[in-house]
């Protein structure tokens, strides 16, 4: 039968893509399935939906809640989880039939604690696709595979097209309350895993429709991934020393495209909030960056340090950096 996987689903307001995504998980070729879907208080017809498929799956487990945002019922669907390995999917989106599978046997075959698969991002209205991630075949080491989210090359931040072996991510939960909640999570499960295998199979299928997070409109809440980001770069410099530098080049062009995008989309009060959040995660980093032979574009660089807000509207005016 193999070891048993838990695939946790929160759900809200989500009901015309609900059965589709459930139907995906339900007609795994591996069978082995504790199916937690978890109800955030969902104000349509999902809690409906959710009881109706419990009724005719035995492995699904439906967990009906007051609504706390995304990382909240992720943490619920965590604390009951009993599966050797552990993942995750949204409610919007769907998978391959051999996911689980084929993520399983990669974890097995190359005795690795994540692994992780293809992702093809699907547009709503156009049916449009294209990749989020790299088609590849490789292994990557603990420092490998740290590298590699740092950048987002071989690996990207969400949590869902990933398996991991639940003894890799016990007790760590999702910050409640952000957004780009897996920009603070994904790094420690990393920090925790031996090894991340990647496979080349297109696993996941994302959509991206008006309203959701990664396509909505520019807010201050898009300062959570600068924050996020602070946060592991205080975690490399203890944990990861050689790859701090990277850290802080990574956070540095971040608050610049952030500094850029509050320019331009946010008003008044808001937008000095944001101006003086950003110089502040500056500071940080940029001293750890700008002692660095090897700076790229040092005028650009000189030009930030005189006047940040001026330079990042100056490259908005000229449309360098969208």
């Amino acid at each position: 039968m193999g070891a048993l996987i838990s695939i946790i689903v929160p759900i809200y307001k989500v009901e015309l893509y609900l059965d589709k995504c459930i139907n995906s998980i339900v007609n795994q070729t591996y069978k082995n399935l504790e199916i937690i879907l978890i109800d955030d208080g969902s104000p349509d017809h999902c809690p409906q939906i959710c009881d109706v498929w419990a009724k005719k799956d035995h492995r699904i487990k439906v967990v009906h809640k007051t609504n706390g945002g995304l990382s909240d019922a992720r943490n619920t669907g965590l604390k009951i989880a009993k599966g050797e390995y552990i993942g995750f999917v949204d409610g919007d989106d769907w998978i391959d039939k051999y996911m689980y599978e084929r993520l399983i046997e990669s974890i097995l075959k190359n005795k690795s604690d994540i692994s992780c698969g293809s992702v093809e991002i699907v547009d709503e209205k156009s049916l449009n696709t294209k990749l989020l991630t790299n088609k590849v075949a490789k292994v990557l080491n603990n420092e490998e595979a740290m590298r590699a989210i740092i950048i987002e090359d071989d690996l990207k931040q969400p949590v869902w097209y990933k398996l991991y072996r639940a003894t890799v991510i016990d007790g760590l939960f999702f910050k409640v309350g952000k957004v780009n909640e897996d920009n603070y999570w994904s790094y420690q499960a990393i920090a925790n895993a031996n090894s991340v295998s990647l496979i080349p199979d297109v696993v996941y299928f994302y959509m991206q429709h008006q309203g959701s997070i990664m396509n909505s409109t520019y807010s201050l809440r898009r300062l959570d991934g600068l924050e996020a980001k602070y946060e592991r770069n205080v975690f490399l410099k203890n944990k990861y020393p050689k790859l701090y530098f990277l850290g802080c080049e990574n956070l540095f062009y971040s608050c610049i495209y952030e500094m850029q995008m509050s320019l331009k989309y946010l008003k008044n009060n808001e937008k000095k909030i944001a101006i003086k959040s950003i110089k502040n995660y500056l500071k940080t980093t940029m001293i750890g960056f700008k002692n660095q032979k090897s700076l790229k574009n040092k005028l650009w660089f000189i030009m930030y340090e005189i006047d940040i807000v001026k330079t990042c509207k100056l490259r908005n005016l000229l449309k360098i950096g969208f």
